[in-house]
């Protein structure tokens, strides 16, 4: 018998002519709500219930009523809405969307690093796995960073697992004892400082907007440094017309619905004959792969609750904390 077409295999599965219409139909049969990241394809994202960066996802994820969670992001953003939802059944489009951060942060030697520090409370970016977030004293995105470390006081901090935010964080907080964990984003360590200079060259009434993951060469020359939805907001809302963008081109969507008139410029990568701009995990989901996942409700994400517990405990202190922060 020849195998039946799975999400492993759906270049063999016939799908529906309208497929948009046909996750919509099967959104409402499972009672299923779809939270998409602002670097998924332009199609997902309008179809999606709710938008928004790693922050606003958790707090999305925290309120959400439905059976079903479908998240369309990254491996850790679907556990952090399982950790949020025990009762509920999480997916995932596709469970090979992980993150270089994440991947490059093993809870196992993160410990090694805390020991190695004299068991240094830590705060970790919400770009981890759960086994590292159940060993965090605290977790942040790159929203709320600056706040979450300054809550912290100033006794030293290790700040896991990305480098770039973490300076950028020490700086503003005023913690120049931070502990850093050598960890990056395939993505943002992508841009060029060399590559943006000669552009705004070009481009001198450009304003520079970029997100602190990247190298403290392009954060030199930017105008305006924020998270993913910190950017969103100021391309929509700035005087300038023209706008380069140093983040993952997802955020063009959101900015060109709400701001067609404003030229949309990416920031330049080091290697300039491929796509390095996109993260090749989030773009693994596609609209097929979203469907497959509410017909047969997989892959399902699951996470251990003893790890779910631990867990939890810096997730929504950083909610919490996050609530009393001035909009």
């Amino acid at each position: 018998m020849a195998d039946l077409p799975t999400l492993d295999n759906p270049a063999q599965e016939i799908f529906p002519r309208d497929l948009e219409a046909a996750i919509t139909d099967l959104k409402r049969e499972r009672n299923a709500v779809i939270l998409a990241h602002y670097y998924q394809e332009s199609e997902i994202q309008d179809l999606a219930d709710f938008v928004g960066d790693s922050l606003a996802l958790a707090q999305a994820a925290k309120n959400v009523e439905a059976d079903v969670i479908v998240f369309c992001g990254v491996h850790f953003m679907a556990e952090t809405a399982k950790i949020l939802n025990p009762d509920r059944k999480v997916v995932i489009p596709d469970m090979a969307a992980s993150c270089s951060l994440a991947e490059g942060c093993p809870a196992d030697e993160l410990q090694a690093f805390i020991d190695e520090h004299d068991g240094a409370p830590v705060l970790s970016y919400i770009n981890t796995t759960a086994d590292v977030k159940a060993i965090s004293d605290l977790i942040c995105t790159s929203a709320n960073a600056v706040a979450m470390a300054k809550s912290m006081g100033d006794q030293p901090i290790i700040f896991a697992p990305d480098r770039h935010l973490a300076r950028w964080v020490a700086e503003k907080a005023d913690l120049p004892n931070m502990i850093i964990w050598q960890g990056s984003c395939i993505v943002h360590e992508q841009f060029s400082a060399k590559g943006l200079a000669q552009l705004k060259v070009r481009h001198p009434e450009a304003e520079v907007l970029a997100h602190p993951e990247c190298d403290n060469g392009v954060l030199a020359q930017a105008d305006f440094i924020a998270s993913t939805t910190g950017i969103i907001t100021r391309a929509i809302e700035s005087p300038a017309k023209t706008l380069i963008i140093a983040t993952e081109d997802g955020v063009f969507h959101q900015i060109h619905a709400k701001a067609p008139d404003k030229e949309l410029i990416q920031a330049p990568g080091m290697d300039e004959s491929c796509a390095c701009n996109q993260c090749p995990y989030m773009r693994l989901n596609t609209l097929e792969k979203l469907y497959l996942c509410l017909r047969d409700l997989k892959p399902e994400v699951t996470v251990p609750e003893d790890i779910r517990l631990a867990a939890l405990r810096p997730i929504e202190r950083m909610l919490e904390l996050s609530a009393q922060l001035p909009k």
